[in-house]
Formats: C-alpha cells, structure tokens, sequence
C-alpha cells in the first residue's frame, strides 16, 4: 500500500496552493493533504499596518510581525503532529516547497521513522548546523521585501499593493510561469509575514537521522526566487554529507511554483514516490 502524501508549503503561502495539485494526486489515486505551516495560512494574522489607510510605508516596515515569535522548532512540531496525523503513526511521504524545506529536514532528523520518502520541491535543504537564510534568496525575489526584518521580525510582502511595477515583480519572482489570472489570485492569498526565526534555525544532521531518509530534489531549471545553483549546491553538499543516501534529481523547466504552472507534472513526479 503506497503512503499518505503530506504537502507543504513555502514563506508566505498556505495550504490552498497545493489544491491544483491535489486534484491530479487524487486522479492517479493517491492519499493526499495540504497543511498550513507554522505562522501561515490560518496560523498567521496578518500586521494591521497592511489594511492602514492611508498607507504608512515606515510603518509597515518595522511594525513587530505578529508571527516573529515562531520559529523552526515550532514549526518543525507542527509539520511532526500533522505527520502523525496524516499516517496514524506510520510512515507518510513528505513534500515541502521553498522554505518548507528547512521545515522537513528538521522534522525528519527528529523522527526518520515518520517520513517514507522527503521530496524537496526548489526548496532549502541546507547543510548541517547551516540556517536556510546563510543561502539568501534569488535577487528577484529579495527586492519585493518591504520590512525591516530586524524591526520586524519577519520577511514582509506588500500583498495589497496597488503598485503595478510591483505586483509585477512579485509575479517574476514566485509565478514566472503562470498564467496572469491564476498569478493575480495567489498573490491575493499571500500572506504577508515570513516569521525570520524559522530561516535563521539551523538542524544538526546524523547518519542515523535525516540522513537515512530517502530523499529526491525536484530542481526547477527557471527559478528566481532560489536560483538553480542554489539548488544544486543543496544536492552536492548532502550526497557529500551521505554517500551512503544519494538523493534523487528530477528537473522541471519551472519557475518557483510548479503547483500552479504544471500540476499534474509535479503530481506524476511525487505519485510514484513513497
């Protein structure tokens, strides 16, 4: 019996951008949920400064993130609670996108014999001991960054912006293949706030831990947001880490978000996993 399939999701989204890709799981047949992370989606109010009219941009550059408090340890007990969940204590397949990746090494160094199968979306899978923010983020994503994350205390999107030269690199950065319409709705159901604690945690990772997991990248060859190299360079460290464990490669021609530009190639590639 193939494993439960559990998705998640990167900064700044929610469960609701898997949906697309749920539809085609459910085709093949295969069992599959979407969770929100930690501080996103449901779990994440967004900073009243967002709404504030007129719009005060200093404001809503070092108003304090009502999800700054949320870090990778709270995350990680999340994703393992849903984990549980999701399998009824045995083994589920885990696919995490963006940041959701530093997310999944954590929770799979803590408990490898819950995780099947870790699928790694463009998504961080830092090194041992190394946060997932020391590998920064693509140039075109960076620049739609409009808080102080210091103040802040998280990575803030202006999501209502009126701006079109805006709202149009936002679109380049995260839904560069995806159709204007479809793009335009998700970056409605953005959040704003990206909780900086959980980039800047960083995971010890052991052989008999993370490392033993079976594990497969899914490069996306178009990436802005985490360049391709940036992507790679995840895969060499961890095979160097794990010669033992080699990670599997798929490449799709995609920007960051496959879900939305070609779903049902990201569920064929995860359908057969696990």
């Amino acid at each position: 019996m193939r494993t439960p399939i559990l998705l998640l999701h990167g900064f700044w989204h929610g469960a609701w951008c898997w949906t697309p890709v749920l539809t085609h799981l459910a085709a093949i047949p295969r069992v599959a949920i979407a969770v929100d992370m930690a501080g996103h989606g449901l779990n994440a109010p967004p900073p009243d400064s967002l709404y504030r009219r007129p719009f005060d941009t200093e404001a809503f550059a070092n108003q304090p993130s009502p999800v700054a408090g949320v870090g990778l340890d709270e995350a990680a007990d999340l994703l393992l609670s849903q984990i549980r969940q999701v399998g009824r204590g045995e083994p589920v397949t885990v696919v995490a996108h963006s940041m959701g990746g530093t997310v999944l090494t954590r929770a799979a160094q803590q408990a490898p014999d819950l995780v099947a199968h870790a699928v790694y979306l463009a998504a961080y899978m830092p090194a041992s001991d190394l946060p997932a923010g020391a590998y920064g983020a693509g140039e075109a994503l960076a620049v739609c960054v409009r808080s102080d994350p210091l103040a802040a205390g998280a990575a803030r999107l202006d999501t209502t912006s009126p701006d079109r030269e805006y709202r149009t690199a936002l679109r380049e950065a995260l839904y560069g293949d995806v159709d204007e319409a479809t793009a335009g709705a998700a970056i409605a159901l953005l959040g704003s706030d990206a909780p900086n604690l959980i980039a800047i945690g960083a995971t010890s990772l052991t052989a008999d831990g993370w490392g033993r997991v079976p594990r497969t990248y899914v490069v996306c060859s178009r990436d802005r947001a985490l360049p391709p190299a940036t992507q790679q360079k995840f895969v060499e460290d961890a095979d160097a880490a794990f010669p033992g464990n080699p990670t599997s490669v798929v490449t799709v021609d995609a920007s960051h978000s496959p879900f939305l530009s070609m779903p049902h190639v990201v569920a064929d590639v995860i359908g057969k996993l696990g």
